[in-house]
């Protein structure tokens, strides 16, 4: 079967507000308070890393709702100006677009969330013909994503049913519970790609080491994150170890770890070896972590010549 795109993801839409100040701390009592400026821009890990697998060349295909508001035009504009197919993303009347307020200060934040669109993809919704017309499955936003939380074991056992290669960022679990069968959704994972924090949570260990041990005994490969300090992979018994240079100062990192999923996706599908692999997703999550919001700093394929052309089938 010809295959349409190389990715597909699920899309957890949401849009980032974000109030910068000294204080910005609110006052209630109805007392009004200036900040010294803001960002409204697309968030969402899943749609970043699309923008990101999109702007590296890549055919890459959304899944997912917006709300029939000017969030969610905000949303579809930015996917389909990166070059991301939005042909399966549903707008619907009924639904309003996810929304997070960030209260940023110094190098803190609070944040208030309104799930909305960005967790109400179902099972329902992902149908096998949609997504046997991908070589790939990446899937994110594992926790935040409820309404497929349930059914996501399942989900990656019918991707590789299909013959898609899949990868799991599976990014921090709010609730904080990280409850989910491991061993049976790494069964069908190809690519894990988890950062320090979430690696330990997944496993419910208290060292690096520890969780490193366990998760590269169940899946093909493992890739950690490790922030300033670059990443590692494991893969058939190897350890490679990716640096990353400092990122340009007055950045919020937002987005870095999701477009360093996309780099790296990008040349493991394109056949690289591992340490070319950590090379280009570095580089990408670096370019990121500098800019204000998850997609104003992301790399084009004309940054990163070494990234190979995937063929179609």
């Amino acid at each position: 079967m010809t295959k349409t795109y190389d990715i597909i993801a699920f899309a957890d839409t949401c849009v980032d507000l974000v109030l910068r100040d000294d204080d910005v701390t609110p006052r209630f009592g109805q007392v009004e308070k200036t900040v010294a400026g803001y960002e409204l821009v697309m968030g969402g890990s899943c749609c970043i890393f699309a923008t990101q697998a999109a702007k590296l060349g890549l055919n890459v295909a959304l899944l997912g709702m917006v709300g029939d508001d000017a969030f969610g035009e905000l949303i579809l504009d930015t996917l389909s100006s990166a070059g991301v197919d939005t042909r399966h993303m549903q707008v619907d009347k009924d639904l309003g677009t996810g929304l997070t307020v960030h209260l940023a200060q110094a190098d803190d934040r609070a944040m208030l969330t309104y799930p909305g669109s960005s967790n109400a993809l179902t099972a329902a919704d992902i149908s096998d013909d949609m997504l046997a017309q991908a070589r790939h499955l990446h899937y994110g936003s594992l926790f935040l994503q409820t309404g497929l939380l349930p059914d996501c074991i399942e989900i990656l056992r019918r991707a590789k049913s299909l013959g898609l290669t899949t990868s799991l960022d599976t990014n921090w679990d709010p609730a904080e519970a990280w409850d989910i069968n491991l061993d049976a959704a790494l069964s069908s994972v190809d690519v894990l790609l988890p950062n320090e924090q979430e690696a330990q949570k997944l496993c419910g260990v208290a060292s690096l080491a520890e969780a490193v041990q366990y998760l590269r005994q169940r899946v093909p490969v493992l890739v950690v994150k490790r922030g300033v300090e670059g990443a590692s992979a494991w893969a058939k018994g190897t350890e490679t170890v990716g640096t990353v240079a400092e990122a340009d100062a007055g950045g919020d990192g937002v987005g870095a770890g999701d477009s360093f999923d996309a780099g790296f996706l990008a040349g493991w599908l394109g056949g690289l070896a591992m340490r070319d692999c950590l090379s280009i997703a570095c580089r990408c999550g670096r370019a990121v972590a500098g800019r204000i919001g998850g997609v104003k700093g992301q790399a084009f394929r004309s940054d990163l010549p070494e990234l190979p052309r995937l063929e179609q089938d």
